[in-house]
């Protein structure tokens, strides 16, 4: 199997805890009938499930993509700043302590520049 592909499988797979974990979580509000961690089942649900499985999808489909570093790169900073934005969101929506304000930027910074890699990616070496 080669790398490409094994990148692609490990985006979907990573993609489908996202879509898992959004999903509980969405159903748990809804028992519970508290939305305060409606951000967080939105961002997991858009930017975990379906992000995630689209570059998963792509990568495999447009094996140009995963030529030189910026699929890694992108692979690297989604993976680790999702998780970071989203456990200091929540922290901070449910302990309403404005302190996890720095981490939750660190994670979302983290997050928006892998997704800026990865349009970069798109744009420059995305070919038929």
């Amino acid at each position: 199997m080669k790398a490409r592909d094994l990148m692609a499988i490990k985006l979907i797979k990573i993609s489908s805890v996202y879509f898992a974990i959004g999903t509980l979580l969405g159903y748990y509000m809804s028992v519970v009938h508290s939305y305060e961690l409606t951000g967080v089942h939105v961002h997991i649900n858009l930017l975990g499930w379906t992000a995630l499985t689209l570059a998963g999808i792509l990568y495999h489909l447009f094996p140009s993509l995963t030529f030189g570093k910026l699929a890694g790169v992108h692979f690297w900073l989604h993976n680790i700043g999702l998780p970071v934005m989203m456990v200091c969101l929540t922290m901070l929506l449910t302990t309403k302590n404005e302190a996890w304000t720095a981490e939750v930027a660190a994670g979302a910074t983290l997050t928006v520049i892998g997704i800026l890699v990865f349009t970069v990616n798109v744009l420059k070496n995305l070919r038929a």
